[in-house]
């Protein structure tokens, strides 16, 4: 059977995005990010929504100008994760879309949570798939889960004719079994780049401030680890105090970003080290904006390499939000 077009859309609470993919290739991968006001650590579900309804016309009119062809059937993100009762407004902005386009063209429309599209952006691009169960790691600007992630078949024998399929059902049965008792690395680092005066969202900023220093410090208390989970509230309010007092002792916001990236990656991997030891899984996925950090990935990788660990990461920023992971399950769903 000839390889379809599946567009892809996904509305989180920091993009709106669209893609486009045929077979194992992202043909189109468009993204935007919303708009915080200055000063601000995140944006209210009502303002995203707006935001959203606002950027789909624009992000699906660039996309047709790149695009022309015939898209065979549309995927969208319906929910944060695929549990009863995870919702969150700014996901029925791409939905909407995506229905309506849908059934404009007249073809099947397939519904899945925004965390699969982040686990599968990372599988679907490396050359071999893991055929069993593996560990997946969700760490983002809201998110900061270690997930057992087990793969099951479900597709009905009459998918490829769905209209509109609501994606009650997964590719994948997920299980959280470790991270954050309180807030996420990603809220750690907003926080901090805030703090400093970076428009929100800071990651990316500060993993260049983080790999740029030449040396970190050696004044925060490092993150303890229990049973797989970490609490990072006091973590957070420690990096803040003392970048409140940056500049004295010759000590520079640059080495204190260094050493709070240092102790969250020494947390990360002992996180991941518990996580082996309990599942006898020797495999580990990253997904999340705070996964494509340059500085998180290089001395994780080291590590648990170390360790006998297989550590993957998506290309490029592939770990950052986007459609390209849910087009793909649309994809797999349908036709494979």
């Amino acid at each position: 059977m000839a390889q379809k077009y599946v567009l892809g859309l996904d509305t989180s609470n920091y993009k709106t995005s669209a893609a486009v993919v045929c077979g194992n290739i992202a043909v189109i991968d468009l993204r935007q990010f919303l708009k915080v006001r200055e000063g601000e650590r995140g944006i209210r579900q009502s303002e995203a929504l707006f935001q959203h309804v606002q950027n789909l016309p624009e992000i699906l009119g660039q996309l047709r100008e790149k695009f022309d062809g015939s898209i065979g059937a549309v995927a969208y993100s319906t929910r944060p994760r695929a549990v009863r009762g995870s919702y969150m407004p700014c996901f029925t902005a791409g939905m909407s879309q995506a229905v309506s386009i849908a059934s404009a063209l007249d073809v099947p429309a397939v519904g899945f949570s925004h965390q699969e599209g982040h686990i599968e952006a990372v599988v679907s691009s490396l050359e071999k798939r893991p055929e069993g169960d593996f560990i997946a790691c969700h760490f983002s600007g809201g998110t900061c889960e270690v997930l057992l992630v087990r793969n099951k078949t479900h597709v009905p024998e009459n998918a490829a004719t769905f209209k509109n399929y609501n994606g009650e059902n997964s590719f994948y049965d997920i299980e959280i079994i470790g991270g954050t008792k309180d807030i996420s690395y990603g809220q750690v680092l907003d926080r901090a780049g805030v703090e400093m005066g970076i428009p929100f969202p800071c990651g990316q900023v500060l993993d260049e401030m983080a790999l740029s220093a030449e040396s970190g410090t050696d004044i925060l208390t490092s993150v303890k680890v229990k049973e797989r989970c970490v609490h990072l509230s006091g973590f957070d309010t420690q990096i803040r105090n003392k970048l409140a007092e940056a500049g004295k002792e010759g000590i520079n916001n640059e080495q204190i970003i260094r050493e709070a990236f240092e102790k969250m990656s020494d947390s990360i991997v002992k996180m991941l080290l518990q996580s082996a030891e309990m599942t006898g899984l020797r495999d580990v996925y990253m997904s999340g904006g705070v996964s494509s950090s340059r500085f998180i990935r290089s001395t994780i990788t080291e590590r648990l390499n170390k360790k006998g660990i297989g550590i993957h990461f998506a290309p490029g920023d592939m770990s950052s939000d986007n459609a390209v992971g849910t087009a793909f399950l649309g994809r797999r769903f349908l036709w494979d």
